[in-house]
């Protein structure tokens, strides 16, 4: 049985999986397949998919990280992470984790450890179940119950991606981090414009803040800003691989971003939040 195995729970029933001639199988007799390429699939039937990434949004991720301009991003991520989780046994999940990229670094910088990929595009598991031999992949949605047993994660990362509060604290182990990374106003401003990117909520820090501050307590924040230089084929790539790709078409974003020309200058900027379970309202209740 492989590690990730033991660490997921049934998403009906909420009942431990067990490894079974190919298929991950509850007490309650809930079966789901593992798919030959290494990922499972936990969503409940009839659950919409409409928003998960297509695989040419996928395509287009793995060429630009192939490119190499996000690698001091991975490799700063990685770092607060392992730190956050020095001290705080358990997996590392990554909910919303497209192609596994960031978990793998962070596995890289945490030996031992188990890591989770989360994510709702089934094109995006595919690959995420080979960015690491100590990883898994999942096939599920971030904003409903997450199919994962109480109490496993010394982390859960959230690198642009949807933050469920309350559920990353039922997975947390005690002590364990919600690492968060979003974009500043100046993350790509050069170039969203141009292409016709969705821009950068300026509300994002505040809504963060809001959404997270019933559960959570942020115990860190790091900025990183760095510049990268782009080809056209970059700009495309970075365009067309996140949400921007639902409003865009490739033939508009590549003649704005032949425009611009090779050799384009883009600002990546970002903060890494560490926020730990707020437990003040616990030693309240006590007293």
């Amino acid at each position: 049985m492989a590690r990730w195995h033991a660490l997921l729970a049934c998403p009906h029933c909420g009942s431990d999986l067990a490894e079974k001639r190919g298929s991950l199988v509850c007490a309650a007799g809930h079966s789901f397949d593992i798919a030959r390429q290494g990922y499972v699939n936990l969503l409940p039937g009839g659950a919409e998919v409409g928003t998960a990434d297509t695989r040419e949004m996928v395509g287009s991720r793995r060429a630009f990280f192939a490119s190499g301009h996000y690698r001091s991003l991975v490799e700063r991520v990685a770092a607060v992470a392992a730190d956050a989780v020095s001290d705080v046994p358990g997996c590392i999940i990554d909910a919303g984790a497209g192609t596994g990229e960031y978990l793998a670094a962070v596995l890289e910088a945490t030996p031992g450890r188990v890591g989770l990929a989360l994510d709702l595009s089934k094109h995006a598991a595919r690959h995420a179940a080979r960015a690491h031999p100590d990883a898994g992949a999942v096939v599920c949605d971030v904003w409903g119950r997450l199919p994962v047993r109480d109490g496993v994660a010394a982390a859960v990362m959230c690198v642009f991606a949807p933050r469920n509060a309350a559920e990353t604290a039922r997975v947390l182990a005690p002590g364990g981090a919600l690492v968060v990374v979003t974009p500043t106003s100046r993350h790509l401003s050069e170039i969203i414009g141009p292409l016709g990117m969705l821009t950068v909520d300026p509300d994002k820090g505040a809504r963060l803040e809001r959404t997270l501050g019933a559960d959570f307590v942020r115990r860190r924040l790091e900025p990183l800003e760095y510049s990268a230089t782009l080809s056209v084929d970059d700009m495309v790539s970075l365009a067309m691989m996140g949400p921007s790709a639902w409003h865009a078409t490739p033939d508009r974003v590549r003649a704005e971003a032949e425009r611009l020309g090779d050799g384009t200058d883009v600002s990546v900027s970002v903060e890494i939040g560490v926020w730990r379970v707020d437990r003040s309202s616990d030693v309240s209740d006590a007293l």
